[in-house]
C-alpha cells in the first residue's frame, strides 16, 4: 500500500501549516477554523481562559492578563488567533467563528461552551498583532517601548494615523464631530485623499494647517504652532494611555470590551528590564482604569523561565500580573499532527496493524538509543498506526531542534516568528515518502529540508559544500547518504536530549523497518569517517559534532597549535602523580605500616618534580617512549636500577585526548580572533570540549594503568588485581624489601616512651624490653661501628649525619629508631655527646633535657657524637675510694657518667651538710670554721666540671686532699652533732661572766680556772681537751656562787634601810594611803631581783638603785606636802575675805649626802685637808639653803 493512500485527508493538500498573525485571507481563516484541533490540553486552556474572561463581563476584575507560553511550533500563535476569532465572533463565509466550534463539536464541556457564547455576545474590539512587526525599530537594539506599540495599534484600530501626533488630532476632530468635514475639505482644497496621504504629513504641513483653519477648528496661527510641535518627540504616560482606552470604552455601549492579543511578546522583551517593566505597568494601569473591560493576551516561548533567571525579580513580577497562564506542551502538538495530518483510513489502519504485528520484534531491535535519556518509541500497534511513517521520538526531538535552531542557526526573524511549525515539517516530510510503499520510515535527516531556507549561512553553507565535495559526494547525488548523516548531525547539534554517538545516529538514519541495522551502522560509521576526515564533523570521544564554517576554521587553528612531546609527558605526570597516584610515600607493612618511603616519580624517564632524590622510584612508560612494549629492555633496566617500571599498553587514546585538550587550551590562551561570527560562543563550546577531552584523557589513562605490565628486579610481575594503586603499593613493597635489606635489623619497634624508659631504668641491668634480651642488636652495632669509624678519623659526627646515613638505603630506619639507638649507646657508655662545645652528660644535664637534645629536630645538627674514651681503672678506684671514705657510700655501677653523677650527688649532700654547720659560726666562736669552708670549696670542684674524664683525673690527683679533709671534718661534725657544743657554750658564758665581775672578785682559784678555760677555747683543735671543760665549769660555778652570796648580804641590808626610811617619813604624814602600797611593792620587787641575780657586778648595782628609790620617794612626799600646804592657805583666806600676806611655807628637801659629795671618799692627812673638805661641803649646803628649803640630809 502506498503511503499517500493511507491518510484520511490528502497529505499533499494545501493547508496553512504555519499560522502567522496577520494572515487574514478569508479562505485561510475558514480552513483554520475547520481544521483546528482542540486537543485534551486545549480543552483545559479554553476552559481556563473563558472562565477568567467571564469575570470581566459579569463583574469587575483587575486580573486581565493572559500569558500563553510554548516552544517554537507548539501552536501558541494558532491558539492566539483562535481566541481573536472567537472574541470578535468573526463571521467567515456566512458563519460565525463560534459556530465552527459548535458544529464540529470541538468543545466537549457544555460549561466551557456557555462561557464562550457569553464572550462572543459581548461587543469586543480585537487587536491582534505581532509586536515585533508593529515596532518601528528593527533588530534587537533600540526597540520601541511597549507603550508606543500599544498606542500605535490602538490608534490604528480606531482608524487613526499610526503617527501619534496626527492620531491625537484625528481623535480631537472626531470628538468635536469635525473629522469627516476635515477629510472632505482636505480633498476639496488640495485634491488629496487624507487617509491615503496622511503618512506624507511632513511634506503637506501647510495644507493641513490651512484645512484646519478653514473648518474653524483653530486659527491658522494656532494650527501652525501645532504643526511645529509635531516635530518634537511624542510623549505620553502609561496612565494617560490607560485613560484613553477607558475614554474609548466609555464612548461605546455598555460592557464594551477591548482585547490586545500580542504575539511573540516574550521574544520581543528578551532580557530588557525596561521593556519588562513597561508591560507590567501597562497591564496594571489598564486593569485599574478599565475594570476588566480591557484585556492583554500575550505569547512567549516555552523557555520563559530561562529569562526569569536572567531578570529574576522583575520578570517574575510581570508574570504575577498575568493571572491566567496557559502553557502549550509537546503533547498538544503530537495530538494536532496525528489528527490533522496523520489520521489514517480504516484500511490503512488494518494494513499497518498487520505490518506491526509481523515486524514488532524487528522494529524494537532496529530503533534503539543508548544514551540513557528517555525517548519515546512505538508503545503498541495503535501507536504505530497513529504516527506512521514517523517514529514517536521525532516529535520531542524535533521540538527541541526548532528551539535550538532558533537560538543558534536561524536567519533573520522568520523562524523565530513561527514560520516553521511542527505541523508544516511533519506534513512536508510525509509528502517526500508518499509515493513509497508501506514499511518506509521518515529518517530524521528529512526534517532538515523543511528548515534549510531559514538557516543562516554558517550552517547551510556546510551542507551545500558537502554536496559539492568530491570525497563526500563523488557522484553529486541530490540525496547523498553521507550528506544526509551530516544533516542529521546538524539537526541535533544543540539538542541536549540526544547524544550524537554512533548507535543513536544509526537510529536517526533508519528509513525502512526492514533495514539491517548492522549494515546501516557500518554505513553510518563510514559516512562519519568521511565527514570527520573532511573536517565537517568533529569526533569528541564517542560523540560526533557538526561543525559550522566558523567552528571548522577554529578547529583548523587549534590543530595547528604545536604541543611538545615533553609537555604531554609533563601533563601525564601531573594527571598520575597529582591525581590518580597522589601518594608521596610507599608504605611498608611491617610493624603496622610503621615505615614508609618517598619515591621518585617519573614518566618516560622525566621526573614529575625537580625535588626528587629518593632511593627508589616509579617510572611509567607510555607509548611515546622508546622502551614501550620492549620486555627485554624493561627487564634489564629494572634489574640495574632501584625502580619499578610500569609499561602502559600500546594504546594512544589517552595521549590523543591529552594532546587535543592542550591544543584547545593553548588556542584559547593565545587566540585574539575577532572577525569570526559568534567567536565567544564557539570559544565557550571549546572550553566545554576541552574539559571533556580532559575527562576522557583521565578515563583512558586510568584504563591503561589498569592494564599496565609491571617490571621489578628484572622480573615481569604477575599482578592479578586490577586496582592500579594497589598494584603499585604491592610492587613498591617488594622493591623496599630489596633496596632496604637491612631494615630487618630493627626487630623491635621503639617509640618515645621507650627512650624515656631507658633513662628511667638505666641503673637496672636486668631490665628487658618486650621479650628480647637485646632488642635491635644488629641495628645498634651498625650505628656504633659507624660512630667508631668516624671517631677514629678524629672527627665528631652530628646526629643529623647519623640520621642521613641510616634513613637511606640499605637501612631505611626512621628517626625514632635512630634516636632510641643513640639513647641506648649513650646510656651504655659507648658514646659521648657535645652541644655548643659543652659535654652533655647525666651529671650536668637533666634526663628530660638530654631526651630533648636527642629527639628534637632543632638539635639534630648541633648535637655532636663520638665514641666515648675508656676511663683508666686507677681513676675509677680513686673515685670509689673517695666516695666510700668521705661520703660513707659505695659507687658500684659501671657507667662512668653515672658514677660521676652519683659522686656529685653525694658531694652535694655533704656540701649541704657543711653549709648547715657553717651557719653555727654566725652565732658564736667555734673551732674548725676554716676547715668547713675549705671542704665546701673542695667538694664543689667536680660539680663545676663538665667532662667525665677530667673529673676522674681530678679525683685521682686530689685523692689525698679529700681523705685529709674527711679526717679533719669528722671531729667538727661530732662537735656540732653531740653535747660538745653545749659544754663549749657554757664555758664561753662563764668566762664572759667572770670578765664582767672581775673587779669585784678577789679569788686566785677562780682566776686559775678561768685561765685554763681560755686556753682550751682558744685552741684551733680543742677536741681532745673539751672533756676537761665540764669539771672546770662545775668548779667555777661553785666558787662564783659563794662569792655572789657574800656580795648579796650588804645589798639586801641597803634595800631594807632605804625601804624603812621612806616608810618612816611617810608615817609622819597623812599620805600613807596614797603612796604606801606602791612604795612597798617597789622595794620588794627590787629585793627579789637582787636575790635572783647571778652576777656579782650586777648585784652591787642594786645598792645604787635602792638609794635612788629612797631619794625619789622622799622627794615625792615633800612635793605632795608642799602642794597641800598652798591649798589650805588659799581656802582659809577665801572664807575670811582677807587677802593673805603670810609668806609661803618653806618646803622640805631631801638630799642624799652622795648628791652633795660626789667624791667616793675623803683622804685626810692634815687639818688643812679637813678644813678644805668641810668648806666645800658647807658651800654646797649653803647653796641649797638659798632656795628657801628645809634640808633633810640622808646619810
Amino acid at each position: 500500500m502506498k503511503i499517500r493512500d493511507m491518510f484520511a485527508k490528502p497529505i499533499d493538500r494545501d493547508i496553512q501549516g504555519v499560522i502567522k498573525v496577520g494572515q487574514d485571507a478569508e479562505e485561510n481563516i475558514k480552513q483554520e477554523l475547520e481544521e483546528y484541533v482542540v486537543t485534551k490540553e486545549l480543552q483545559k486552556h479554553f476552559r481556563d481562559f473563558f472562565s477568567n474572561y467571564k469575570k470581566g463581563i459579569v463583574g469587575y476584575t483587575d486580573k486581565m492578563g493572559v500569558w500563553i507560553s510554548g516552544f517554537f511550533g507548539s501552536g501558541k500563535s494558532h491558539f492566539l488567533k483562535m481566541l481573536s476569532y472567537l472574541l470578535e465572533n468573526r463571521e467567515v463565509e456566512g458563519k460565525k467563528a463560534l459556530d465552527y466550534f459548535i458544529e464540529d463539536e470541538k468543545i466537549k464541556d457544555p460549561m466551557v461552551l456557555a462561557d464562550m457564547k457569553l464572550a462572543c455576545n459581548v461587543p469586543t474590539d480585537v487587536i491582534l498583532f505581532n509586536i515585533d512587526s508593529k515596532s518601528k525599530s528593527a533588530g534587537t537594539k533600540g526597540k520601541d517601548s511597549i507603550l508606543n506599540v500599544f498606542l500605535r495599534v490602538f490608534n490604528e484600530m480606531q482608524g487613526f494615523s499610526t503617527d501619534p501626533h496626527l492620531a491625537d488630532l484625528e481623535r480631537q476632530l472626531t470628538e468635536e464631530g469635525l473629522y469627516d468635514k476635515f477629510k472632505i475639505r482636505y480633498e476639496e482644497m488640495h485634491n488629496l485623499n487624507w487617509l491615503e496621504n496622511r503618512h506624507k504629513f511632513k511634506f503637506h504641513r501647510d495644507k493641513v494647517v490651512k484645512t484646519l483653519a478653514d473648518i474653524n477648528f483653530m486659527s491658522e496661527e494656532a494650527a501652525r504652532d501645532w504643526s511645529r510641535s509635531t516635530t518634537s518627540t511624542y510623549e505620553i504616560s502609561i496612565e494617560r494611555f490607560a485613560q484613553l482606552v477607558k475614554e474609548y470604552l466609555d464612548s461605546k455601549e455598555e460592557n464594551h470590551h477591548i482585547v490586545f492579543l500580542v504575539d511573540e511578546m516574550g521574544q520581543y522583551i528578551g532580557d530588557n528590564t525596561d521593556l519588562m517593566l513597561n508591560l507590567q505597568t501597562i497591564t496594571e494601569d489598564l486593569g485599574t482604569a478599565c475594570n476588566g473591560k480591557a484585556w492583554v493576551i500575550v505569547t512567549s516561548q516555552q523557555d520563559i523561565d530561562s529569562i526569569t533567571e536572567v531578570q529574576g525579580r522583575d520578570f517574575s513580577k510581570i508574570q504575577g500580573r498575568f493571572d491566567t497562564r496557559l502553557n502549550l506542551t509537546s503533547a498538544n502538538v503530537d495530538e494536532v499532527i496525528k489528527l490533522r495530518i496523520l489520521e489514517k483510513t480504516e484500511t490503512a489502519n488494518e494494513t499497518l496493524g498487520v505490518l506491526y504485528e509481523n515486524k514488532e520484534t524487528i522494529i524494537k531491535n532496529l530503533i534503539i538509543f543508548n544514551d540513557g535519556i528517555e525517548k519515546k518509541l512505538y508503545e503498541n500497534k495503535q501507536d504505530f498506526c497513529d504516527v506512521y511513517p514517523f517514529i514517536p521520538y521525532q516529535f520531542n526531538i524535533l521540538a527541541s531542534v526548532l528551539t535550538s535552531v532558533r537560538k543558534h542557526g536561524a536567519s533573520g526573524k522568520h523562524l523565530s516568528e513561527g514560520e516553521r511549525s511542527m505541523l508544516a515539517l511533519f506534513k512536508e516530510s510525509a509528502e517526500k515518502l508518499m509515493d513509497m510503499e508501506d514499511g518506509k520510515i521518515v529518517p530524521f535527516n528529512i526534517f532538515y529540508d523543511g528548515l534549510a531556507k531559514f538557516l543562516d549561512h554558517s550552517h547551510s553553507a556546510v551542507i551545500t559544500k558537502a554536496l559539492e565535495n568530491d570525497y563526500i559526494n563523488p557522484s553529486k547525488e541530490e540525496e547523498n547518504f553521507n550528506v544526509n548523516v551530516l544533516k542529521a548531525l546538524f539537526m541535533i547539534k544543540y539538542v541536549k536530549e540526544i547524544e550524537a554517538n554512533l548507535e543513536n545516529i544509526t537510529t536517526l538514519m533508519v528509513s525502512d523497518i526492514n533495514e539491517d541495522r548492522i549494515e546501516l551502522k557500518d554505513k553510518v560509521e563510514k559516512a562519519l569517517h568521511v565527514l570527520v576526515g573532511q573536517t565537517l564533523v568533529q569526533k569528541n570521544g564517542d560523540l560526533y559534532i557538526f561543525l559550522t564554517n566558523e567552528e571548522q576554521e577554529i578547529n583548523r587553528d587549534i590543530e595547528r597549535q604545536h604541543i611538545e612531546s615533553q609537555a604531554i609527558t609533563k601533563k601525564i605526570s601531573e594527571m598520575i602523580y597529582a591525581g590518580i597516584l597522589s601518594e608521596d610515600r610507599a608504605r611498608y607493612s611491617k610493624f603496622g605500616n610503621r615505615y614508609n618511603f618517598g619515591f621518585n616519580k617519573l614518566v618516560d624517564g622525566e621526573p614529575f618534580s625537580t625535588a626528587q632524590n629518593f632511593d627508589i622510584g616509579v617510572d611509567i612508560i607510555t607509548p611515546n617512549s622508546e622502551k614501550s612494549g620492549i620486555e627485554s629492555t624493561l627487564r634489564m633496566h629494572s634489574q640495574r636500577e632501584n625502580k619499578l617500571y610500569i609499561d602502559l599498553p600500546n594504546d594512544r587514546a589517552f595521549i590523543d585526548e591529552i594532546r587535543t585538550e592542550m591544543k584547545i587550551e593553548k588556542y584559547l590562551q593565545i587566540s585574539s580572533t575577532t572577525n569570526i561570527p559568534k567567536i565567544e560562543e564557539i570559544k565557550a563550546i571549546k572550553r566545554v570540549e576541552m574539559r571533556q577531552h580532559q575527562d576522557r584523557g583521565k578515563l583512558y589513562l586510568e584504563e591503561a594503568l589498569k592494564e599496565a605490565t609491571f617490571y621489578l628486579n628484572g622480573e615481569k610481575l604477575d599482578l592479578r588485581g586490577k586496582d592500579f594503586r594497589f598494584n603499585v603499593q604491592e610492587s613498591l613493597e617488594r622493591l623496599i624489601e630489596t633496596v632496604y635489606h637491612k631494615l630487618d635489623y630493627i626487630d623491635t619497634p621503639m617509640e618515645q616512651i621507650h627512650i624515656k624508659r631507658l633513662f628511667q631504668n638505666r641503673g637496672d641491668r636486668d631490665i628487658q624490653l618486650d621479650t628480647l634480651e637485646s632488642p635491635n642488636e644488629n641495628a645498634i652495632k651498625e650505628v656504633l661501628d659507624y660512630i667508631k669509624l668516624r671517631t677514629r678519623d678524629h672527627s665528631k659526627i652530628s646526629l643529623k649525619e647519623i640520621k642521613d646515613r641510616f634513613l637511606k638505603a640499605p637501612y631505611g630506619f626512621i628517626d625514632i629508631d635512630i634516636e632510641w639507638i643513640v639513647s641506648k649507646l649513650f646510656l651504655d657508655g659507648n658514646i659521648s655527646l657535645t652541644l655548643h662545645g659543652d659535654t652533655v652528660s647525666l651529671f650536668n644535664t637533666s634526663e628530660d633535657t638530654i631526651i630533648n637534645y636527642i629527639t628534637k629536630r632543632q638539635y639534630a645538627e648541633k648535637l655532636l657524637i663520638e665514641e666515648k674514651e675508656v676511663i683508666d681503672e686507677r681513676y675509677i678506684r680513686s673515685l670509689r675510694n673517695i666516695s666510700s671514705t668521705v661520703f660513707r657510700l659505695e659507687i658500684l655501677m659501671e657507667d662512668t657518667d653515672m658514677m660521676v653523677k652519683k659522686f656529685n650527688d653525694y658531694a652535694l649532700n655533704t656540701i649541704n651538710e657543711l653549709n648547715s654547720i657553717k651557719e653555727n659560726y654566725t652565732s658564736g666562736k667555734y673551732p674548725g670554721e676554716n676547715i668547713i669552708q675549705e671542704g665546701i670549696k673542695l667538694l664543689n670542684k667536680t660539680r663545676g666540671m663538665n667532662n667525665t674524664l677530667d673529673i676522674f683525673k681530678h679525683l685521682y690527683k686530689k685523692e689525698d686532699e679529700y681523705l685529709e679533709f674527711i679526717e679533719l671534718y669528722q671531729p667538727i661534725k661530732s662537735f656540732f652533732t653531740g653535747t660538745q657544743r653545749d659544754i663549749w657554750d657554757n664555758t664561753q658564758h662563764f668566762v664572759s661572766v667572770y670578765k664582767q665581775s672581775r673587779s669585784y672578785i678577789l679569788n686566785e682559784e677562780i682566776e686559775e680556772i678561768i685561765t685554763e678555760m681560755e686556753d682550751i677555747v682558744s685552741m684551733s683543735s680543742p677536741y681532745n681537751r673539751i672533756k676537761d671543760l665540764p669539771t672546770l665549769n662545775n668548779r667555777f660555778l661553785t666558787l662564783y656562787n659563794e662569792i655572789l652570796d657574800e656580795e648579796l648580804e650588804p645589798v639586801k641590808e641597803v634595800i631594807n634601810q632605804a625601804k624603812d626610811r621612806v616608810l618612816e617619813e611617810l608615817e609622819k604624814t597623812n599620805l600613807m594611803n596614797k603612796f604606801g602600797a606602791r612604795y612597798r611593792a617597789s622595794f620588794d620587787n627590787l629585793m627579789e631581783r637582787a636575790k635572783s641575780c647571778n652576777n656579782v657586778a650586777t648585784v652591787n648595782g642594786f645598792k645604787i638603785e635602792a638609794d635612788t628609790l629612797r631619794r625619789r620617794y622622799l622627794k615625792e612626799i615633800a612635793e605632795e606636802l608642799k602642794k597641800r600646804g598652798r591649798e589650805e592657805t588659799k581656802d582659809t583666806d577665801d572664807e575670811e575675805g582677807i587677802i593673805s600676806t603670810t609668806p609661803p611655807v618653806t618646803r622640805r628637801k631631801y638630799i642624799s649626802i652622795q648628791e652633795i659629795n660626789r667624791t667616793g671618799s675623803w683622804e685626810i692627812q692634815t687639818r688643812e685637808d679637813l678644813d678644805k673638805y668641810l668648806q666645800e661641803l658647807r658651800a654646797k649646803l649653803e647653796k641649797e639653803l638659798e632656795d628657801g628649803t628645809i634640808l633633810s640630809i640622808e646619810f
